[in-house]
Protein backbone atom coordinates (compact mmCIF):
# COMPACT_ATOMS: atom_id res chain seq x y z
CA UNK A 1 0.00 0.00 0.00
CA UNK A 2 2.65 2.49 -1.05
CA UNK A 3 0.05 5.03 -2.16
CA UNK A 4 -1.30 5.29 1.38
CA UNK A 5 2.20 6.31 2.48
CA UNK A 6 2.22 8.87 -0.34
CA UNK A 7 -1.14 10.23 0.83
CA UNK A 8 0.25 10.80 4.31
CA UNK A 9 3.38 12.45 2.89
CA UNK A 10 1.30 14.66 0.57
CA UNK A 11 -0.36 16.23 3.60
CA UNK A 12 2.88 18.15 4.10
CA UNK A 13 2.17 19.96 0.84
CA UNK A 14 -1.29 21.19 1.84
CA UNK A 15 -2.11 24.91 2.13
CA UNK A 16 1.05 26.04 0.33
CA UNK A 17 0.72 28.27 -2.72
CA UNK A 18 1.79 26.71 -6.02
CA UNK A 19 4.11 29.07 -7.91
CA UNK A 20 5.45 26.69 -10.55
CA UNK A 21 4.64 23.47 -12.38
CA UNK A 22 7.40 21.42 -14.01
CA UNK A 23 6.29 18.85 -16.58
CA UNK A 24 9.35 17.96 -18.68
CA UNK A 25 7.92 14.61 -19.82
CA UNK A 26 4.76 15.35 -21.80
CA UNK A 27 4.08 11.62 -22.29
CA UNK A 28 3.48 11.44 -18.54
CA UNK A 29 0.51 13.81 -18.81
CA UNK A 30 -2.74 12.03 -19.70
CA UNK A 31 -6.26 12.78 -20.99
CA UNK A 32 -5.19 15.77 -23.03
CA UNK A 33 -3.27 17.53 -20.27
CA UNK A 34 -0.35 19.69 -21.45
CA UNK A 35 2.39 21.46 -19.46
CA UNK A 36 0.78 24.81 -20.28
CA UNK A 37 -2.64 23.52 -19.27
CA UNK A 38 -1.28 22.21 -15.97
CA UNK A 39 0.29 25.59 -15.23
CA UNK A 40 -2.91 27.48 -16.01
CA UNK A 41 -4.96 25.15 -13.82
CA UNK A 42 -2.63 24.93 -10.82
CA UNK A 43 -0.39 27.98 -10.42
CA UNK A 44 -1.73 30.31 -7.75
CA UNK A 45 -3.81 27.60 -6.10
CA UNK A 46 -3.26 25.63 -2.93
CA UNK A 47 -3.70 21.92 -2.30
CA UNK A 48 -6.51 21.60 0.23
CA UNK A 49 -6.80 17.84 0.80
CA UNK A 50 -4.95 14.61 0.02
CA UNK A 51 -7.15 11.58 -0.65
CA UNK A 52 -6.67 8.10 -2.03
CA UNK A 53 -8.90 5.66 -3.87
CA UNK A 54 -7.04 2.41 -4.47
CA UNK A 55 -3.80 3.20 -6.28
CA UNK A 56 -4.84 6.74 -7.23
CA UNK A 57 -3.67 9.71 -5.15
CA UNK A 58 -6.08 12.65 -5.35
CA UNK A 59 -5.01 16.18 -4.43
CA UNK A 60 -7.92 18.60 -4.14
CA UNK A 61 -7.41 22.30 -4.84
CA UNK A 62 -10.64 23.57 -3.32
CA UNK A 63 -12.54 25.40 -6.05
CA UNK A 64 -10.05 24.25 -8.69
CA UNK A 65 -9.32 20.90 -10.34
CA UNK A 66 -8.43 17.65 -8.65
CA UNK A 67 -4.88 16.54 -9.41
CA UNK A 68 -4.71 12.77 -9.94
CA UNK A 69 -1.37 11.00 -9.55
CA UNK A 70 -0.85 7.39 -10.68
CA UNK A 71 2.43 5.80 -9.59
CA UNK A 72 2.45 2.47 -11.40
CA UNK A 73 5.10 0.02 -10.20
CA UNK A 74 8.04 2.40 -10.26
CA UNK A 75 6.82 5.87 -9.28
CA UNK A 76 7.51 7.58 -5.95
CA UNK A 77 6.25 10.73 -4.31
CA UNK A 78 8.84 13.14 -2.93
CA UNK A 79 7.88 16.17 -0.83
CA UNK A 80 10.59 18.64 0.19
CA UNK A 81 13.21 15.98 -0.50
CA UNK A 82 11.51 13.31 1.63
CA UNK A 83 10.55 10.01 0.00
CA UNK A 84 7.19 8.47 0.75
CA UNK A 85 8.64 4.95 0.43
CA UNK A 86 12.33 4.12 0.71
CA UNK A 87 12.41 0.97 -1.42
CA UNK A 88 10.48 -0.30 -4.45
CA UNK A 89 11.53 -3.70 -5.77
CA UNK A 90 10.53 -2.88 -9.35
CA UNK A 91 12.29 0.48 -9.41
CA UNK A 92 15.78 1.89 -9.02
CA UNK A 93 16.65 3.56 -5.72
CA UNK A 94 19.06 5.97 -7.40
CA UNK A 95 18.28 9.68 -7.48
CA UNK A 96 18.45 11.28 -10.92
CA UNK A 97 16.86 14.60 -11.90
CA UNK A 98 15.93 13.05 -15.26
CA UNK A 99 13.52 10.74 -13.45
CA UNK A 100 11.45 13.62 -12.04
CA UNK A 101 8.43 13.52 -14.38
CA UNK A 102 6.22 16.12 -12.69
CA UNK A 103 6.61 18.67 -9.91
CA UNK A 104 4.77 21.42 -8.08
CA UNK A 105 6.92 24.22 -6.69
CA UNK A 106 5.67 26.18 -3.69
CA UNK A 107 6.17 29.79 -2.63
CA UNK A 108 8.20 28.76 0.43
CA UNK A 109 10.86 27.08 -1.72
CA UNK A 110 9.66 23.51 -1.21
CA UNK A 111 8.19 21.16 -3.77
CA UNK A 112 6.21 18.01 -4.49
CA UNK A 113 7.67 15.68 -7.11
CA UNK A 114 6.84 12.44 -8.90
CA UNK A 115 10.01 10.44 -9.49
CA UNK A 116 9.61 7.51 -11.89
CA UNK A 117 12.57 5.76 -13.57
CA UNK A 118 10.40 3.51 -15.75
CA UNK A 119 7.70 6.05 -16.69
CA UNK A 120 4.88 3.73 -15.56
CA UNK A 121 2.92 6.40 -13.72
CA UNK A 122 0.76 9.26 -14.96
CA UNK A 123 -0.68 12.68 -14.10
CA UNK A 124 -4.16 13.91 -14.95
CA UNK A 125 -6.68 16.54 -13.88
CA UNK A 126 -10.15 15.69 -12.60
CA UNK A 127 -9.83 11.90 -12.98
CA UNK A 128 -13.04 9.90 -13.21
CA UNK A 129 -13.34 8.55 -9.68
CA UNK A 130 -16.53 6.64 -10.52
CA UNK A 131 -14.59 4.11 -12.61
CA UNK A 132 -13.04 2.69 -9.44
CA UNK A 133 -14.61 0.22 -7.05
CA UNK A 134 -14.62 0.59 -3.26
CA UNK A 135 -11.20 1.09 -1.72
CA UNK A 136 -9.64 -2.14 -0.48
CA UNK A 137 -8.56 -0.65 2.84
CA UNK A 138 -12.16 0.20 3.78
CA UNK A 139 -13.81 -2.72 1.96
CA UNK A 140 -16.70 -4.30 3.83
CA UNK A 141 -17.59 -7.97 3.70
CA UNK A 142 -20.77 -7.11 1.79
CA UNK A 143 -18.79 -5.12 -0.80
CA UNK A 144 -16.36 -8.00 -1.26
CA UNK A 145 -19.28 -10.41 -1.72
CA UNK A 146 -20.72 -8.11 -4.40
CA UNK A 147 -17.36 -7.83 -6.16
CA UNK A 148 -17.06 -11.60 -6.51
CA UNK A 149 -20.69 -12.61 -6.95
CA UNK A 150 -21.72 -14.38 -10.12
CA UNK A 151 -18.30 -14.26 -11.77
CA UNK A 152 -16.57 -17.27 -13.31
CA UNK A 153 -13.32 -15.27 -13.64
CA UNK A 154 -10.36 -16.54 -11.60
CA UNK A 155 -10.45 -15.25 -8.05
CA UNK A 156 -7.18 -13.36 -8.40
CA UNK A 157 -8.24 -11.71 -11.66
CA UNK A 158 -11.41 -10.42 -10.01
CA UNK A 159 -9.45 -9.03 -7.05
CA UNK A 160 -7.11 -7.21 -9.44
CA UNK A 161 -10.01 -5.59 -11.31
CA UNK A 162 -9.87 -1.98 -10.08
CA UNK A 163 -13.46 -1.39 -11.12
CA UNK A 164 -14.51 -4.07 -8.61
CA UNK A 165 -12.08 -3.35 -5.77
CA UNK A 166 -9.62 -0.46 -5.93
CA UNK A 167 -6.12 -0.83 -4.58
CA UNK A 168 -5.27 -4.54 -4.81
CA UNK A 169 -2.10 -5.10 -6.80
CA UNK A 170 -0.29 -8.27 -7.80
CA UNK A 171 1.76 -8.73 -4.63
CA UNK A 172 -1.18 -7.91 -2.35
CA UNK A 173 -3.39 -10.44 -4.14
CA UNK A 174 -0.82 -13.25 -3.97
CA UNK A 175 -0.03 -12.61 -0.31
CA UNK A 176 -3.69 -12.41 0.70
CA UNK A 177 -4.70 -15.58 -1.12
CA UNK A 178 -1.66 -17.42 0.23
CA UNK A 179 -2.54 -16.41 3.78
CA UNK A 180 -6.22 -17.23 3.27
CA UNK A 181 -5.47 -20.65 1.75
CA UNK A 182 -7.43 -19.95 -1.43
CA UNK A 183 -6.29 -20.89 -4.92
CA UNK A 184 -6.02 -17.87 -7.25
CA UNK A 185 -7.42 -19.94 -10.12
CA UNK A 186 -10.76 -20.73 -8.48
CA UNK A 187 -13.89 -19.21 -10.00
CA UNK A 188 -14.73 -16.12 -7.98
CA UNK A 189 -18.32 -17.22 -7.42
CA UNK A 190 -17.22 -20.55 -5.92
CA UNK A 191 -16.32 -19.22 -2.47
CA UNK A 192 -18.44 -20.40 0.42
CA UNK A 193 -19.64 -17.87 3.03
CA UNK A 194 -16.91 -19.08 5.40
CA UNK A 195 -14.24 -18.73 2.70
CA UNK A 196 -15.49 -15.25 1.85
CA UNK A 197 -15.20 -14.18 5.48
CA UNK A 198 -11.70 -15.67 5.64
CA UNK A 199 -10.64 -13.84 2.49
CA UNK A 200 -11.96 -10.54 3.83
CA UNK A 201 -10.18 -10.99 7.16
CA UNK A 202 -6.85 -11.83 5.55
CA UNK A 203 -7.13 -9.00 3.02
CA UNK A 204 -7.55 -6.44 5.79
CA UNK A 205 -4.70 -7.93 7.83
CA UNK A 206 -2.39 -8.08 4.80
CA UNK A 207 -3.04 -4.42 3.98
CA UNK A 208 -2.47 -3.39 7.59
CA UNK A 209 0.81 -5.35 7.69
CA UNK A 210 2.04 -3.83 4.43
CA UNK A 211 1.32 -0.31 5.64
CA UNK A 212 3.13 -0.94 8.93
CA UNK A 213 6.10 -2.67 7.29
CA UNK A 214 6.55 -0.13 4.50
CA UNK A 215 5.14 -1.54 1.27
CA UNK A 216 3.76 -4.48 -0.69
CA UNK A 217 7.25 -5.97 -1.11
CA UNK A 218 7.33 -6.87 2.61
CA UNK A 219 5.00 -9.90 2.47
CA UNK A 220 5.75 -13.27 4.04
CA UNK A 221 5.59 -14.88 0.60
CA UNK A 222 7.87 -12.31 -1.04
CA UNK A 223 11.20 -14.10 -0.57
CA UNK A 224 9.76 -17.21 -2.23
CA UNK A 225 8.61 -15.50 -5.42
CA UNK A 226 11.18 -17.16 -7.67
CA UNK A 227 11.27 -20.31 -9.80
CA UNK A 228 11.89 -23.49 -7.82
CA UNK A 229 11.00 -21.97 -4.44
CA UNK A 230 8.93 -23.75 -1.83
CA UNK A 231 6.04 -22.57 0.30
CA UNK A 232 7.19 -20.85 3.52
CA UNK A 233 4.23 -22.38 5.34
CA UNK A 234 4.40 -26.08 4.45
CA UNK A 235 7.50 -26.58 2.29
CA UNK A 236 5.57 -27.70 -0.80
CA UNK A 237 6.85 -26.57 -4.22
CA UNK A 238 5.21 -23.32 -5.25
CA UNK A 239 3.40 -23.11 -8.55
CA UNK A 240 4.24 -20.25 -10.90
CA UNK A 241 1.71 -19.36 -13.59
CA UNK A 242 -0.09 -16.47 -15.23
CA UNK A 243 -3.45 -15.61 -13.66
CA UNK A 244 -5.32 -12.49 -14.67
CA UNK A 245 -2.37 -11.56 -16.96
CA UNK A 246 -0.06 -11.36 -13.92
CA UNK A 247 2.73 -13.66 -12.76
CA UNK A 248 1.34 -15.59 -9.82
CA UNK A 249 2.96 -17.68 -7.10
CA UNK A 250 0.82 -19.97 -5.03
CA UNK A 251 0.89 -23.22 -3.07
CA UNK A 252 -1.34 -26.05 -4.40
CA UNK A 253 -0.81 -27.88 -1.09
CA UNK A 254 -2.75 -25.51 1.18
CA UNK A 255 -4.43 -23.13 -1.26
CA UNK A 256 -7.61 -24.84 -2.39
Amino acid sequence: MEVEAYRVLAERALDRTIVGVDAPDTWYLKRGLTPAGARRALIGRRLRAARRIGKLLLLDTGDGPVLGLHFGMSGRLVVDGTLGVDTLIYSSNRVLDAWDRFALRFDDGGDLRMRDPRRLGAVELDPDETRLGPDALALTLAELRTALAGSSAPLKARLLNQARVAGIGNLIADETLWRAGLAPTRPSRSLTPAELRRLHRHLQQTLADFIQRGGSHTGDLMQSREPGAVCPRDGAPLRREIVGTRTTYWCPEHQR
